[in-house]
């Protein structure tokens, strides 16, 4: 899971929140492979709810067309591995979003193992009914895999420690909490030595050094300002000086809540286009820090939220599912109007986001139907990408058949 999950700059101006957008009518039923899409049919009194209680809308909506026409035979391949890769998950998962069941994965799923990769855009041309959440109308930002220089010992007394998650976390009740609040899952929170159940250390205690032999130190950041947008990320590669590649992944959370800097700066009027102000992208955020150190850093330690890393072997970073994210297959969603694993079609007026994505992330920011995050991978060109992602649009959920087949025969 990445705790920041949306592109850096973007969380840090501010937090999302949750969308319901209006029901639309539902049309027709999905068209033969390369037939046009039917004319919107009538529609019943009310459209289909979910657990997400928005309402959904199923039909063509001329997708077939864009998915053989617009997508590349090599993306369409990469987005059917990336699928495949889900698969496992998707049908042992419980479904939160309620719009599919685990087995509802099963004939999908046995169907892509052999799939002639040549033609895998007719593969989601055909073995699924894309669906409208709400109105469709989507918001979509982009992550990467930052990389960072770093070290296994520490060299500098600037450095910054990568912890792993204490022996002390855990989830648990606090005396603050009061009887009527504790609903669900307790909070991530900290044991005392006499039992007590407290609030975990925060950013700047840590950075104060509560965590010192509590934790285990997993690696070293050479620089604090890259390790706090890494930690945004929730994951990222450590480069040492001699090529070493160390690559971690999130692991937990102190149980903070996560305040963006950003927003924080534009309140205080440090940015915008005025003289004296910085730019709102990241790159203005991170030269405010650098040429402001004293109350750069005090900026930071608004943010109480700290993540703590596990080191990552083979292909990663892992998404929230457990699986590796790749670049331009993978996209973060809020699960509670998108099941894992669901092929995802955008739409935007960011070309470069437009295609087939693989529902395999989330994270605090990603709230509410429609709301995407694009993974892009690691290196400056990703960088960039994500660093810039901004795109509005249309999304379209492709489902099983039979969950539409269900969907549509439920009581309305």
């Amino acid at each position: 899971m990445r705790i920041g999950s949306a592109l850096a700059f973007l969380l840090l101006l501010a937090g999302c929140g949750r969308i319901i957008p209006e029901a639309a009518p539902p049309v027709a039923s999905l068209p033969a492979p390369g037939q046009p899409a039917p004319s919107a049919a009538p529609a019943p009194p009310s459209a289909p709810a979910f657990a997400g209680s928005t309402a959904i809308e199923m039909g063509a909506f001329a997708l077939t067309p864009l998915l053989l026409n617009s997508v590349s035979a090599s993306d369409a391949a990469a987005d059917l591995d990336a699928f495949l890769l889900s698969c496992p998950v998707a049908m042992r998962r419980e479904d939160t979003s309620g719009l599919t069941r685990p087995s509802d994965w099963a004939e999908p799923c046995r169907e892509a193992k052999s799939w002639p990769r040549a033609r895998a855009a007719q593969f989601f041309a055909t073995q699924f009914t894309p669906v409208r959440v709400g109105d469709g109308r989507a918001f979509a930002t982009g992550y990467f895999e930052p990389q960072i220089k770093g070290s296994r010992t520490r060299r500098s007394s600037t450095d910054v420690p990568v912890y792993g998650v204490p022996a002390d976390l855990e989830r648990c009740w606090r005396d603050d909490i009061p009887a009527v609040e504790r609903t669900g899952r307790p909070p991530l929170s900290r044991r005392t030595g006499d039992g007590r159940c407290v609030a975990h250390y925060t950013r700047a205690e840590i950075e104060a050094g509560a965590l010192d032999g509590s934790a285990p130190v997993i690696a070293y950041a050479s620089d604090a300002i890259e390790f706090f947008f890494l930690q945004i990320q929730g994951s990222g590669r450590l480069i040492t000086d001699n090529g070493e590649v160390i690559r971690i992944g999130y692991a937990g959370q102190n149980g903070h809540a996560y305040t963006g800097i950003g927003g924080v700066m534009r309140e205080r009027g440090l940015l915008g286009d005025g003289p004296g102000q910085y730019s709102g992208s990241m790159q203005g955020i991170i030269q405010y820090l650098r040429e402001n150190p004293r109350d750069g850093a005090d900026l930071m330690r608004l943010n109480e939220s700290w993540v703590f890393f596990r080191v990552l072997d083979g292909e990663g970073p892992l998404g929230s599912i457990g699986v590796p994210v790749r670049a331009r297959n993978a996209v973060a969603v809020d699960p509670k109007f998108v099941p894992y694993g669901a092929p995802v079609f955008l739409d935007l007026d960011r070309d470069v986001a437009d295609g087939l994505w693989i529902a395999q992330d989330t994270g605090g920011a990603i709230k509410g139907a429609n709301r995407f995050d694009t993974f892009w991978g690691a290196g400056d060109q990703a960088r960039t990408i994500a660093g810039g992602m901004s795109g509005r649009g249309e999304a379209f959920i492709l489902l099983p058949k039979v969950s539409a087949a269900r969907l549509t025969s439920a009581p309305r």
